[in-house]
């Protein structure tokens, strides 16, 4: 399993989180996400072989949050 945290810009409501994380739990791959609304980060653990750590990125960005860093561990 590949880790991957993603720093956004502040979030400000609590549906954000559900936001990100019911679309990232539903692509291929993912096996978990929490979403830190005070820290503004994006934690996720998902199968490198089946998607990427920029994927996610991008999905995250489609919904409209801003990712300021990723860091892939």
């Amino acid at each position: 399993m590949t880790k991957a945290v993603f720093q956004l810009e502040p979030l400000t409501c609590p549906s954000c989180i559900k936001k990100i994380e019911s679309t990232l739990t539903k692509t291929a791959g993912v096996e978990s996400v929490i979403v830190l609304f005070n820290s503004s980060k994006v934690k996720t653990e998902f199968d490198g072989t089946k998607v990427e750590a920029t994927q996610l990125e991008e999905t995250i960005e489609k919904l409209g949050y801003e990712v300021i860093s990723a860091k892939v561990l």
